[in-house]
């Protein structure tokens, strides 16, 4: 069974969405990814949150720009799914409501993202295609990818 998706802006988080989409990027991106690094970044406020929520628990999240917020154009980042979940793939799930849910929001079909490097495979596996060389962010290689 897969996680049922929603899709909120900030405000309209609860109080437990929100200290579960904190308490899983800090899971992942801080502890697993040993990454010391500002997450609470100020930018929260302008995206829509993407969860993917199964049996109560948050197992999926992306956030959701429109164009000139983060990038130049629609963007999707902090792409995350639950560790002990990973099995499943429900990382393609996620990305098919984050890019559906910027058509669906904001209009868009043009989406840039900032992808860890490792990942290149996976987000090729929805249309991205490398746009810059590698670079560090917060120390771990990334690529500049971009859809539509």
């Amino acid at each position: 069974m897969k996680p049922e998706f929603k899709i909120k802006p900030f405000k309209a988080l609860s109080l437990t969405e929100l200290y579960q989409i904190l308490q899983l990027r800090s899971e992942v991106f801080v502890v697993e990814q040993n990454c010391v690094y500002q997450d609470i970044d100020g930018k929260d406020a302008k995206a829509l949150h993407v969860l993917g929520m199964h049996e109560g628990v948050l197992v999926a999240y992306a956030r959701l720009f429109m164009s000139g917020d983060y990038f130049e154009q629609a963007s999707i980042g902090r792409v995350i799914v639950k560790p002990s979940f990973r099995d499943k793939k429900w990382g393609h799930d996620l990305m098919q409501e984050a890019i559906k849910g910027i058509l669906e929001h904001y209009g868009e079909t043009k989406i840039t993202i900032s992808a860890q490097l490792y990942l290149k495979k996976f987000y090729e596996s929805h249309g991205f295609v490398p746009t810059s060389e590698t670079y560090l962010e917060d120390n771990i290689p990334h690529i500049e990818m971009k859809r539509g």
